[in-house]
């Protein structure tokens, strides 16, 4: 997992933070590197077994959620369950980022939206601002 230590030079202690869910490599970074030069602290994680874990030691919560859907170990869909089903996590709100063209997925999982890849990133961007 990759969190930051310190945070990005035009962001705060205080900045919103956002936690990236997605076994693509390329594609954490990059979104990584979006979101730190629009002033936001990033943390990401490879799959949800390891969102999970990262969520339940850190001092404070994401402000939102950046959720692939296929993963290794543990997809998308488990991480929600798990989520959805404790209570200290439960309220961070999620946007899922997905390949899959399903108009329902977010309504099926309970998410605030659902962005279909590939990216635009001014929609994302637009997205989390309306959520964080």
């Amino acid at each position: 997992m990759h969190t930051i230590e310190h945070a990005p030079s035009n962001s705060t202690d205080e900045s919103p933070s956002i936690l990236v869910i997605d076994d693509d490599y390329f594609m954490r970074e990059m979104l990584t590197v979006l979101l730190e030069d629009e002033g936001y602290a990033v943390a990401t994680a490879a799959h949800g077994r390891e969102a999970l874990d990262y969520l339940h030691t850190v001092a404070r919560f994401p402000n939102l959620i950046l959720l692939d859907m296929m993963m290794p170990i543990m997809d998308g869909a488990a991480f929600r369950q798990a989520q959805q089903q404790d209570a200290t996590i439960a309220s961070i709100p999620v946007v899922v980022l997905s390949a899959n063209g399903d108009p329902n997925l977010g309504k099926k999982l309970g998410v605030e939206a659902h962005l279909p890849k590939p990216i635009d990133m001014e929609t994302l961007l637009q997205l989390i601002r309306r959520f964080v």
